[in-house]
């Protein structure tokens, strides 16, 4: 992948992987990614593409602190992640990084408000504060009005939105969404999408794991992955 030297009023690194890849064991080993260098700015917009079995799950698993790599340094705020016990590894993602899965993954019969709340738990984010966070998520995603209803009475634009929420809320440096809109109807994903370009302009610093065209048109960057080689395409904006 071609880099480019850094600026010097450049916005700092949030994610940088250093010669990173993953090789699982095997007769004969599986280079799942192979050595990349990649480096996220805070407040970049990112969308990683590539087809079934390309590599994105592996490369999903590695910035979201879920996996290790096999070779080079994962860098998320500076931080050598590469170098961490799990426990601390654990920790760091729990405080670094939001997680938007195409399946939600809620609680179905806790309200929305309790589903953002549940996420703060294992955060550290003092008990008197936990509802009020999660209420200005829920309010910062437009859904203030439905904090007290059940996912399962809600429209899976509405249980998005929750998911989305539920990862603002602990005011993550890296927003990591995977096939986000999978599960929605085009003008549902649109008005998600559209969120999403709310929260970049207000600063977030945000990477789309996709295999979807119109999704990855709405990053400023473009990454492609395709037999686990990572190459930086032209600007999707």
């Amino acid at each position: 992948m071609t880099t480019h030297a850094p600026l010097e009023d450049a916005p700092p690194l949030v994610m940088e992987f250093d010669q990173v890849a993953l090789t699982y064991p095997g007769a004969p080993p599986v280079e799942a990614l192979k050595p990349c260098h990649l480096a996220v700015r805070k407040g970049d917009y990112l969308a990683v593409v590539g087809p079934s079995g390309s590599g994105k799950s592996t490369f999903l698993n590695i910035a979201g602190l879920l996996d290790v790599p096999t070779q080079g340094r994962y860098l998320l705020d500076g931080t050598d992640t590469t170098a961490l016990r799990e426990a601390d590894r654990t920790a760091l993602r729990g405080r670094r990084i939001g997680f938007v899965f195409q399946a939600f993954h809620l609680v179905p019969h806790r309200s929305a408000v309790e589903n953002v709340t549940l996420s703060m738990l294992y955060a550290g984010t003092p008990r008197r504060e936990r509802k009020k966070r999660a209420l200005e998520a829920l309010h910062r995603v437009g859904l203030g009005h439905r904090a007290e209803a059940l996912p399962i009475r809600m429209s899976g634009g509405e249980r998005q939105r929750v998911a989305i929420a539920r990862a603002l809320v602990a005011r993550p440096s890296l927003l990591l969404c995977d096939e986000l809109t999978g599960n929605l109807d085009s003008a549902t994903a649109e008005s998600v999408l559209t969120l999403l370009d709310e929260l970049h302009r207000d600063g977030m610093t945000l990477l789309v794991i996709t295999h979807d065209p119109v999704v990855a048109a709405r990053a400023a960057r473009k990454v492609t992955i395709r037999d686990g080689v990572l190459t930086e395409t032209e600007s999707a904006a």
